[in-house]
């Protein structure tokens, strides 16, 4: 499974590189969307992206950035407010008396108040980082490019595909982790995948990845980059959900393409890879033939095959 990727989060990289539109409309409904619905998780990479707006859609995406930032913070604030009080009110009972329901008070509002200075700092924070603002995990939106019609596109999309036509609960496993619908294995394209495979398709620019590896029965975040230091083409599928009932919002979202492992990231300990896309085959996987679904296998064939040095993720 490709857990997390540092990606191109900025839709002006897949612009120039690809000569492509962008669907703006579609990133202004994210961003009002994003205003009453927390679940909603965009990189910061890709808040910034409307840092330079030259329109008017994208100059009021940039007022929708800022707006959240300035809730985020006012949000932030309030919290740490009562935690203090949270703190104070377990420090003066410890003072008395030392209990475990007090000790624990203590301990959650500490950490609290941790947690939401680090947001307060985050959300004002002006200089890019450009791994952990570019990282995508499931459920997390970013710029993925498609065709449509013969052009090329980019539009924000959720890392985590949920297929049309299946119920909304596909999303989460019984216990209520998420699916792995992520990820679109390749040995289950024609099957599970059948509606997207050989439909639609895309494409997400990285330049790591990143897998949970277990080591010594502990488990670990390891970092994969291809030793060239070249942008990965991951191949992709994708899909526009709309709710039959008409009471859900529609959703585009994707899945990342895996396949067995390159050899030495099976010898860290994982059993996928993401498909690697060659440069020369990226139109032609961008414009599927769903009668000649062969070709699309002997693209991925033809997979590009960087050795992937890794390491423990900081």
């Amino acid at each position: 499974m490709c857990y997390s990727a540092e990606v191109w989060t900025d839709y002006h990289r897949y612009v120039d590189q690809f000569n492509a539109d962008v669907d703006i409309k579609e990133f202004a409904k994210l961003y009002l969307a994003r205003q009453s619905s927390p679940k909603i998780k965009i990189p910061k990479g890709m808040d910034r992206g409307f840092d330079k707006p030259k329109t008017d859609l994208e100059k009021q995406i940039q007022q929708l950035v800022q707006d959240y930032q300035s809730s985020l913070i006012s949000d932030s604030e309030q919290e740490m407010f009562k935690q203090a009080k949270r703190l104070a009110d377990a420090e003066r009972k410890l003072a008395v008396k030392e209990t475990k329901t007090a000790l624990n008070e203590q301990r959650i509002a500490t950490n609290k108040i941790k947690q939401m200075k680090r947001w307060i700092a985050d959300a004002k924070r002006v200089e890019l980082d450009p791994v952990k603002d570019n990282r995508m995990w499931p459920d997390w939106y970013v710029p993925v490019l498609i065709s449509e019609k013969g052009k090329l596109v980019v539009r924000p999309m959720r890392y985590h595909c949920r297929p049309a036509g299946k119920p909304a609960s596909v999303d989460r496993t019984k216990d209520g982790k998420v699916s792995g619908t992520y990820n679109a294995r390749r040995d289950n394209l024609t099957r599970f995948w059948r509606k997207q495979f050989g439909y639609t398709h895309g494409l997400i620019v990285a330049s790591q990845f990143y897998e949970m590896v277990e080591r010594d029965g502990v488990t670990r975040e390891v970092q994969f980059n291809p030793s060239t230091h070249e942008p990965m083409f991951i191949a992709c599928l994708w899909s526009h959900w709309t709710d039959p009932k008409g009471e859900a919002p529609d959703l585009y979202s994707c899945a990342a393409v895996t396949d067995d492992p390159e050899p030495e990231v099976a010898e860290a300990g994982h059993d996928r890879t993401v498909i690697n896309l060659k440069p020369e085959h990226i139109r032609a996987w961008l414009n599927p033939d769903p009668n000649n679904l062969q070709s699309m296998q002997d693209i991925m064939d033809d997979k590009q095959h960087p050795f992937y040095e890794h390491r423990l993720a900081a």
